[in-house]
């Protein structure tokens, strides 16, 4: 089992309340001692120990941190599970994860998944004697091909997927991981706890960029994983502990701040992405347009069943080069041209030569990452003014 967390004093008060009411209370009850309404930051490296071994639960920041356990018990609170683990990065939560696999075991992952994850793969944990196979796991018959009985470990989902919004059918790739006795992982970090609920569709952990949408607004680098699975969850506090990749305490607090306002920032985010998507989709100088939300989209009928909304990042592939589609994704004006994805302001890159630009163009181009495709992460701005500014970059990157 894992150490026990110290901080709140109850962490079951709000067990069976709303999303929303969770997001503001959960892990995070008034300060004991002043009364503060919010989690204090707690700015200290150390603990007193009034003797040897005779703390009050907490003794080094890197081992814990009330803060940091605060808004551990709000991220599994808000998933549905029991533990909660927070790093200093979404990469350091991935590669904490991969730490508990040996040599010779086997990874089975989404073809398309986020660039930086891929770069984790193939240049950390594959000279390490990880291997690793990519596969469309939409197509079902292709992901059971690729597991491999005695040695596949773990199959890492992301859905929606990084950058072409792939919904991946959790239940049914967890049952085959289930069958081999391997773990799944959900990369949860587009739809966020608020749209999907991997844990209760069978996935064993959750892992989330908290820098995204979690923390949503642009000022905070986190990460996190959840699971119910109390071996896994040990394993992952000795790593945490071990290797050190732990949160700051004002990284903590500006999670949670964050967290408290995910409810109404994503139905919000929903409600434009859909707008934006619609209009783009009738544009006669974009080639496709990928929505979850669409029911041109493929997997459409399989988000509306195991997503509780469709999220705030929508794909588009314009009719053009990489130098017109540069000059497009540079003429925004409200839309900011930048990485990342989740905040309250808009985001426009192009994956190809961006977030994905370590993946080998031969690859991306093999699953469809092409110089065209354009990704929007819509943020909370007025619709009205997005959709301006799309059709004056169109006009200004002619």
């Amino acid at each position: 089992m894992t150490e026990p967390k110290v901080w709140p004093p109850r962490d079951d008060l709000y067990e069976g309340s709303g999303f929303g009411t969770r997001a503001i209370h959960a892990g995070q009850p008034p300060d004991p001692v002043t009364g503060a309404v919010m989690v204090p930051i707690y700015q200290t490296s150390t603990f007193v120990q009034e003797g040897v071994g005779g703390h009050k639960g907490y003794e080094y920041a890197r081992t814990g941190n009330p803060t940091r356990t605060a808004l551990e018990t709000c991220l599994a609170s808000l998933e549905g599970g029991k533990h909660g683990t927070c790093f200093s990065s979404g990469c350091a939560a991935t590669s904490t994860v991969l730490h508990t696999l040996s040599p010779g075991d086997h990874v089975v992952s989404s073809d398309d998944v986020y660039g930086g994850t891929w770069r984790i793969f193939e240049s950390i944990f594959k000279p390490l004697g990880i291997e690793f196979t990519y596969v469309d796991l939409c197509d079902l018959e292709a992901a059971r091909a690729a597991i491999r009985p005695s040695q596949t470990k773990l199959i890492w989902i992301e859905t929606p997927t990084n950058p072409l919004l792939k919904v991946i059918d959790i239940t049914a790739v967890a049952e085959m991981a289930h069958a081999v006795g391997a773990k799944a992982l959900v990369d949860n970090t587009f739809a966020t706890p608020y749209f999907q609920s991997p844990l209760a569709l069978g996935a064993d952990m959750i892992l989330h960029s908290t820098t995204k949408y979690l923390g949503g607004h642009s000022d905070v680098v986190g990460g996190a994983v959840i699971t119910s699975d109390d071996d896994f969850a040990s394993e992952m506090f000795r790593l945490q502990n071990s290797i050190g990749a732990t949160p700051g305490p004002q990284d903590c607090f500006l999670t949670m701040r964050g967290i408290k306002t995910l409810h109404v920032r994503m139905d919000r985010h929903e409600a434009t992405a859909k707008t934006l998507a619609e209009f783009l989709s009738e544009h006669e100088e974009v080639a496709s347009v990928i929505y979850p939300g669409l029911p041109s989209h493929p997997q459409h009928e399989l988000a509306a069943r195991q997503m509780h909304g469709f999220g705030g990042m929508l794909s588009f592939e314009l009719k053009a080069d990489l130098a017109r589609a540069e000059r497009f994704v540079s003429s925004t004006k409200v839309m900011t041209l930048a990485e990342s994805l989740g905040g309250v302001e808009s985001l426009i890159e192009l994956p190809a030569a961006m977030t994905h630009a370590s993946v080998p163009p031969e690859v991306r181009e093999s699953i469809g990452i092409r110089d065209g495709l354009v990704r929007l992460s819509v943020g909370l701005e007025d619709e009205r003014d997005l959709r301006a500014d799309l059709e004056q970059a169109f006009e200004a990157s002619r």
